[in-house]
């Protein structure tokens, strides 16, 4: 990307939603705009944790401003995320089709890992380079990440199912502090986070630093009272839960420093805190500037940059630890790239690429069930996608990977995949097509094969010399032809 452009970040946060917009200046990515707006979708999920019509409703208005700023901007230039919320929605789906609509983006929903590793980039950008080895910890709506890492590379990363808006549902529901209340409260987050006193311990970091959310908001409620504005300190812990419990209610709670969006889930965030502070042995928290949104930003610049893209560095480790044959899946990606080159000839070359780099994945992948067991490998192959905490990747992007994996060969029917998605199926045709005509685990043939496209029919070009060298290539082909003809799509060796 060149110097001054504009690339922008949305996160769809459990409590907030925000919008960082900044400019690329020599690898270096300076603010230029910030909005943030409270939602509280995490207090919008009801009983069978479904979003209620209103919580949608509020997130779909704050996306269409967020939307309405974003206009002019490139499907490159923008990174919007998903947190907890909406991993536990069960009809995500419905609301993802009309915030993506209003948005005017694609809207990734990543997973608990994945939030973690962004939260650290974004954290260690912001922060001096530095040898020291760093706990980092994020309180947001519905979930906590703690993450161990040095300079900009995350080593330990987990996501835990308790936070600010949580818990003061949970334990504060009519907003009344107690001591019993705050008791409660944390010893049910120690009952959560205690299994990350094994890889998180007092000996496993030199420097804690506290991102975004909660911890920003503690941090600017003690520098407001003349506490050290840059770090959090047990001491400091204990003088704001006197004050909590001096009010008696959330709604009582006045003090310099704290904003009213974050007044009634102050308690439920002040819990989690301390609980933290007291299980992993934390003196001192340093309040850190970067967080989740701007992990973001850093990892849009990785991803138009192949060689630094974490996603191709975790489809090697997949494709070493389910011990795929690499010559084989090197072969395949060759074939499926040139024959995918071949069907999207007005392609930009620069989105040819990234389409041609996601194809390649699904060749390194598409083996990995062999380990499990040889007979149906492909769907063994799919489960272990859909089913992995792959760094880098969204949910909806692993999916899609998967179904690559799982349609790469055999009845396409048992895919349930948008035919209507033309790139996806040119992506899958070729996958297939190379697939076959690797059958024999060599480098084939490719002189004489010419693929064509036209409307929703593929044509494979095939000389007869060919045809006469390779009688069983040209079987598999007859093979292919048969399979697509239950989509909307047809294949036709000629």
């Amino acid at each position: 990307m060149q110097n001054g452009t504009l690339l922008a970040a949305v996160d769809l946060g459990s409590n907030s939603f925000r919008l960082e917009i900044g400019r690329l200046d020599h690898d270096q990515i300076h603010r230029t705009e910030y909005l943030k707006e409270t939602v509280r979708q995490g207090s919008g999920l009801d009983e069978a944790r479904k979003l209620t019509p209103e919580a949608m409703q509020r997130g779909l208005d704050c996306l269409a401003r967020f939307g309405e700023r974003l206009a002019g901007f490139k499907r490159t230039q923008v990174r919007a995320v998903a947190t907890q919320t909406l991993r536990e929605a069960r009809n995500r789906e419905e609301f993802l089709r009309s915030a993506q609509q209003v948005l005017g983006f694609p809207i990734d929903v990543i997973s608990g890992r994945e939030e973690a590793r962004l939260i650290y980039l974004g954290v260690a950008h912001l922060l001096p380079q530095s040898p020291e080895r760093r706990l980092v910890v994020d309180i947001g709506g519905r979930s906590t990440e703690l993450i161990l890492g040095q300079q900009f590379q995350a080593r330990v990363m987990e996501s835990y199912r308790v936070g600010s808006v949580a818990w003061s549902m949970r334990y504060f529901p009519d907003g009344q502090f107690t001591e019993r209340a705050f008791e409660s409260a944390e010893i049910a987050a120690k009952a959560v986070l205690d299994e990350a006193l094994s890889a998180y311990g007092r000996d496993t970091w030199d420097v804690a630093y506290g991102s975004s959310g909660t911890i920003g908001a503690v941090g600017d409620v003690l520098g407001a009272a003349g506490w050290d504005a840059t770090k959090i300190t047990r001491e400091g812990l204990d003088w704001l839960l006197e004050r909590l419990l001096a009010a008696r209610s959330a709604d009582r709670v006045r003090m310099d420093g704290l904003k009213d969006d974050r007044r009634p889930v102050l308690g439920g965030g002040l819990s989690v805190l301390r609980a933290l502070f007291d299980l992993l042995g934390i003196d001192e928290m340093q309040t850190a500037q970067g967080a989740l949104r701007h992990g973001a930003l850093y990892d849009l610049l990785d991803r138009e940059h192949g060689e630094t893209d974490i996603r191709s560095a975790t489809v090697q480790r997949l494709a070493t630890k389910f011990e795929a044959d690499p010559a084989q899946s090197e072969r395949v990606g060759r074939v499926a790239r040139h024959l995918l080159r071949q069907l999207r000839t007005s392609d930009d070359p620069e989105v040819l690429a990234r389409q041609q780099r996601k194809l390649g994945w699904a060749a390194q992948l598409h083996e990995i069930g062999s380990l499990i067991s040889h007979s149906d490998y492909h769907k063994h192959g799919a489960y272990v996608l859909d089913n992995a905490d792959a760094l880098g990747f969204a949910v909806p992007e692993l999916h899609r990977l998967s179904l690559l994996v799982l349609g790469h060969r055999g009845k396409l029917r048992k895919l349930d995949a948008d035919f209507s998605d033309e790139l996806f199926v040119h992506q899958l045709l070729s996958l297939r097509l190379a697939v076959i005509l690797c059958h024999a685990r060599r480098d084939p043939d490719l002189k004489g094969l010419k693929l064509d496209a036209t409307a929703s029919q593929f044509t494979l070009c095939v000389a007869p010399a060919w045809r006469a060298a390779y009688p069983q290539s040209v079987h598999l082909l007859r093979e292919e032809a048969l399979a697509w003809q239950k989509t909307p799509w047809t294949f036709k060796p000629t």
